[in-house]
């Protein structure tokens, strides 16, 4: 097998997981702020403040994974045409 292989099927590996990061920590929000707002003390809700770390966490978490799987991909396609 090929190194660029191993490359490019890493490269999608942290695609893939990046992208689960993204709409876990967006669905981790969503949830947060619905449960929120069915409360009677909304001003947590309308403020935002104090901000809950985890969605944000993973959301950043993914577009680390997302732009580390695509410099894989971009070198193992550069390993390929050029190898």
């Amino acid at each position: 097998m090929p190194q660029h292989f191993i490359l490019m099927s890493m490269g999608g590996l942290f695609v893939i997981l990046g992208l689960a990061a993204l709409s876990w920590g967006r669905s981790e929000k969503k949830k947060y702020y619905n449960s929120i707002s069915t409360r009677p003390d909304k001003r947590e809700f309308l403020e935002r403040y104090p901000e809950r770390p985890e969605p944000g966490a993973l959301k950043i978490g993914g577009w680390i994974a997302l732009a580390i799987g695509v410099v894989l991909l971009i070198m193992s396609g550069c390993f390929w045409l050029w190898g």
